[in-house]
């Protein structure tokens, strides 16, 4: 019944109410306010497209006088089927908020996609907690630990490449952690909670330090001007600047040779990491392939 009430609306109506409904499951409410600006609308069709939703779907949203919005419903069930990668871009980037119907590609194209993508409704949860700063309680899966109860106070998203993380301060550990959203069963946002002072992503020393990478082509690949040329680099160097909490992710991702004597073999390994000391300190370099900290090349050359 759904199906046939929105194909009888037209298509600026039906992207509204994604837009409406991406909002409230995600974010966590809307204002009217949010549909004039997104649409440029006048407030009283904002209105209308309100009345209307809840008319399709009457407890997907109630409102909050308090706050003066439309907040997530206790028995919320989407109407519009969105796949994964639309929600991971509207919420990173920005777009992709209209009614996720199959468009006409202009060109044929290939792209995998990625290994994993995370619960559209455990997302959710994660997405609500970080944009209403409140803590999470979850159920957490982790190789060494197995199954754990947690509460954290997440702030970002991270994507390493194959799966999607969380940046969060753990209460558990008492630390700042990044926890794999396909691992997390059971969330609950704790709205009776805000993230205490030292949670928050300014107290995180990983997530703040800035690290100046210089990548230049491997010293051991032959055409090292193909390479400068596949990773628009400035003379011979590809300058980037990474958060500590993500650099390990990254240089595995690129598959840069992080090895101080550039000693890795392999056809993927195009680019060296030509200052390894740029790394010393981040907590996820042993990510990165062939990093060894100066403590491990001393008791290496300890033990010679």
């Amino acid at each position: 019944m759904r199906t046939e009430q929105l194909a009888d609306l037209t298509q600026p109506q039906r992207d509204r109410l994604a837009f409406l409904e991406l909002h409230v499951r995600f974010i966590g409410g809307i204002r009217r306010q949010d549909l004039v600006t997104r649409f440029g609308i006048q407030s009283a069709a904002a209105s209308r497209d309100m009345a209307l939703y809840k008319g399709l779907a009457p407890g997907n949203i109630d409102y909050d006088s308090k706050g003066k919005s439309y907040v997530l419903g206790s028995d919320f069930q989407p109407i519009f089927d969105f796949p994964p990668e639309r929600v991971l871009s509207w919420l990173i980037q920005g777009f992709g908020d209209g009614e996720p119907m199959r468009l006409k590609s202009w060109v044929v194209s290939e792209s995998p996609s990625g290994l994993t993508h995370p619960d559209l409704d455990v997302l959710a949860s994660v997405t609500r907690a970080i944009h209403q700063e409140c803590p999470l309680g979850i159920e957490y899966h982790s190789i060494s630990s197995g199954r754990t109860e947690r509460e954290i106070a997440p702030f970002a998203l991270i994507d390493n490449g194959l799966r999607w993380h969380v940046r969060a301060f753990d209460r558990k550990s008492q630390e700042f952690r990044d926890f794999v959203i396909t691992r997390i069963k059971h969330p609950k946002v704790l709205k009776s909670q805000k993230a205490e002072p030292h949670e928050l992503s300014d107290q995180d020393i990983q997530w703040t330090r800035i690290v100046e990478l210089k990548l230049v082509p491997h010293p051991d690949q032959p055409r090292p001007e193909i390479t400068e040329m596949d990773y628009g680099m400035q003379d011979g160097v590809l300058r980037m600047k990474l958060r500590a909490a993500t650099a390990g992710y990254i240089l595995r991702k690129w598959s840069v040779d992080c090895s101080p004597d550039h000693s890795l073999r392999g056809h993927e390994y195009r680019l060296w990491l030509k200052d390894h000391l740029a790394i010393y300190g981040v907590r996820n370099a042993v990510l990165a392939p062939g990093y060894r900290s100066p403590d491990q090349q001393r008791l290496e050359t300890e033990s010679d």
